[in-house]
């Protein structure tokens, strides 16, 4: 059991893309999201469950997946992150001006080092929630609720993860 080691919380990290519109096309920075007090995922699992004539027992299997992650911030000023959750919220933006890619850098994986790692990306619609609900910070909570196929690659980084790039991983 020597080689069981628990994986930190911190060593999970997830890095939001804030849109960089050029004419042509929209870019993301990926920033690295800080101040949250709340960044939890449910796989929410889509089941079928069917009990047959000649059984006494029900059967289920797994059909799909519908992930959202609840999040839940403390706003602080001159945070890009907080910033464009914060305008999708009060703005009341809909639609694709409310979807944004997040990348989950897995920093406690086999072959992570201190400027690469594996992770995951995916876009999210941004769903908020509620705001102001602390009388010790302003609060804003709501969701992400997944709207396509995971990607997988790596993370690379030239700050000490406070930004990243990030590269498919190709198959072949």
């Amino acid at each position: 059991m020597a080689d069981r080691k628990l994986v930190s919380r911190s060593k999970k990290v997830l890095f939001y893309g804030i849109p960089s519109t050029s004419v042509d096309t929209t870019t993301y920075v990926y920033k690295r999201m800080k101040g949250f007090t709340d960044v939890s995922t449910s796989k929410n699992s889509k089941e079928y469950t069917r009990q047959y004539v000649d059984e006494l027992f029900e059967q289920t299997d797994v059909t799909g997946y519908s992930p959202s992650t609840s999040y839940g911030f403390d706003q602080y000023t001159g945070d890009a992150v907080h910033d464009d959750i914060v305008k999708i919220t009060d703005e009341e933006l809909v639609g694709n001006d409310a979807v944004r890619p997040l990348i989950l850098v897995d920093l406690s994986a086999a072959g992570a080092t201190g400027k690469t790692a594996p992770a995951i990306k995916r876009d999210y619609a941004v769903i908020p929630d509620s705001e102001g609900g602390s009388l010790d910070a302003y609060t804003y909570t709501g969701n992400f609720r997944a709207k396509g196929d995971k990607v997988k690659g790596t993370a690379t980084t030239a700050d000490d993860w406070q930004t990243i790039t990030f590269e498919e991983t190709t198959s072949e």
